[in-house]
């Protein structure tokens, strides 16, 4: 069974779960997405994976039958489970706790041959509504405090399986990566009493790394990049819990997030990529996300390794300027529009 432990010198949570090691892995020398068959994620196959908890169909279809367009699984494979009971023990030195959470696969359309860029947007569309329901069901579980959704798309970004899905795994306890975000960004409105990506936004629309701008929505290449052609996407509206965004910003959001994919595909040679959606934690407590976090997409192109000198000191090296990727991006968007 899973289980966290705490790290005694960083504080962070280490999830142990050996059933990840069982899952199944379709990329390799040679793969083709023929060879991917038969695919569990694929229309048919619907008895292949754990029974849907939510998705959405074509009328008068039946779940976990063939008729869907975005269905939700439980990972077969997962990092946490949710008929764990939460509880945690002290072993002298150290912390666990057992390994309660939610682990989810979002499989973003029926057709095996087609990734999220590809889609019409239309589409696009129903898997960010699949994102903020699960967001917002998800919410009402007291005993979780964060959930993250991302997207592993290639083998050099950590994908196993071809068929176009993200997934989505909520957590007891708040990651350390988003403390440290949430830290920074409650400093920065107790020193300037305003949200810190509000002002980023404010800025970057002056600067050479915008990328593009759609209605309520920016694409920027950050100031300090990580990776190269890292590129964000913000909502203007500041607002920290991606379940509540807003119908018309759903459509927004679709439209700038093709136009940036289809980009970085175009450019970068279809690279491998994640993205992770950055959200405030549930509020559980006293304190007020609300004023100071704002939701967020990240997208990262996989086109350097971290090594040792990254490993060891947390720091990244990205040999491309931001301003240079930026361009590159924002050319060809122009050229194609």
């Amino acid at each position: 069974m899973p289980e966290f432990r705490k790290d005694p010198v960083v504080g962070r949570w280490v999830i142990v779960a050996e059933e990840r090691g069982t899952k199944p892995y379709q990329f390799g020398e040679g793969w083709e997405r023929e060879s991917s068959f038969p695919c569990v994620f694929c229309p048919g196959k619907e008895s292949c994976t754990p029974p849907e908890v939510f998705s959405i169909r074509e009328k008068d279809t039946l779940p976990n039958e063939r008729g869907w367009r975005v269905r939700v699984v439980p990972n077969r494979f997962p990092a946490l489970l949710p008929c764990e009971p939460l509880h945690q023990y002290i072993d002298g030195f150290y912390e666990r706790m057992s390994g309660f959470g939610v682990h989810e696969v979002i499989i973003e359309t029926p057709d095996h041959y087609l990734d999220l860029v590809d889609l019409p947007l239309e589409q696009i569309e129903e898997v960010l509504r699949v994102y903020r329901e699960r967001m917002r069901e998800l919410g009402e579980d007291p005993r979780l405090r964060y959930c993250l959704i991302f997207k592993n798309q290639g083998e050099k970004a950590g994908a196993s399986l071809p068929h176009a899905h993200s997934q989505l795994i909520a957590t007891p306890v708040i990651p350390k990566k988003v403390q440290e975000e949430l830290k920074r960004a409650r400093e920065f409105y107790e020193e300037e009493g305003k949200c810190l990506f509000c002002s980023l936004i404010e800025e970057e629309r002056k600067k050479e790394r915008l990328v593009w701008e759609e209605e309520g929505f920016m694409a920027f290449v950050p100031y300090a990049a990580r990776f190269p052609y890292e590129t964000w996407i913000l909502p203007q509206r500041h607002c920290a819990f991606f379940s509540e965004i807003e119908e018309e910003e759903i459509q927004s959001l679709a439209r700038i997030l093709k136009i940036a994919l289809s980009a970085i595909k175009a450019l970068l040679h279809d690279p491998a990529f994640n993205f992770i959606l950055h959200v405030a934690p549930y509020p559980r407590s006293s304190e007020n996300y609300a004023d100071y976090y704002h939701w967020h997409l990240e997208i990262l192109p996989s086109l350097c390794k971290m090594a040792g000198f990254e490993w060891g000191t947390g720091f990244y090296i990205n040999p491309v300027v931001p301003e240079k990727a930026a361009k590159a991006l924002r050319q060809f968007i122009k050229d194609k529009s």
